[in-house]
């Protein structure tokens, strides 16, 4: 603890803090826009549920460390790769509850949907997602999950250089054996 209190006092900690937050926000977003939109395309198409339908779930059961070189590869070493690498680690969690919540929508209320005049999108925005609500926030908290993992797991074997991350201060006590110091920012 009280290295976690020198390092907290540096000002380092705190803006490593900041990079790392600032990512898994915008990671964890983009897995959200992303996996909705597939989710809901897939749940009502369903030439499209054939073909992609189990690759979606494929897709969530890959390790996010898979994707390191594949993003390293197309985007380099910087943060594109760091939020490729969290989009394809959350997104397929957000897509497979939006399939399940689409598939579990009472057909009762589907025709009730239809017979008040519900087409298409509004069909969409006003029954099917409300209806889908508690599926889709559980595999938001999933998400957020499998966000955290890929994010620490990519902070740590793509190293952006000039941003310190949570990953990058694991990396640097690794490499001084440094105990302490990783526990602390474990602890963070």
């Amino acid at each position: 603890l009280s290295n976690l209190w020198d390092q907290a006092k540096t000002g380092l900690l705190w803006h490593a803090i900041g990079v790392t937050m600032e990512r898994a926000v915008i990671g964890y977003a983009l897995a959200l826009v992303i996996g909705t939109v597939v989710g809901l395309l897939v749940a009502r198409i369903p030439l499209l549920r054939s073909a992609v339908g189990s690759l979606i779930t494929g897709l969530q059961t890959m390790p996010s460390a898979a994707w390191i070189p594949f993003a390293i590869i197309l985007f380099g070493l910087n943060t594109s790769a760091i939020l490729f690498i969290i989009v394809m680690a959350a997104a397929p969690a957000v897509a497979n509850a939006m399939i399940a919540g689409v598939d579990y929508t009472p057909p009762l209320l589907l025709k009730v949907g239809k017979i008040m005049g519900l087409r298409g999108l509004s069909l969409n925005t006003y029954l099917i997602m409300p209806a889908a609500l508690p599926t889709f926030v559980a595999g938001m908290k999933q998400a957020w999950a499998f966000t955290w993992h890929a994010l620490l797991t990519a902070e740590l074997l793509v190293l952006v250089a000039g941003e310190p991350s949570i990953g990058v201060l694991f990396q640097a006590d690794q490499d001084q054996l440094d105990m302490p110091s990783t526990i602390a920012v474990m602890i963070v």
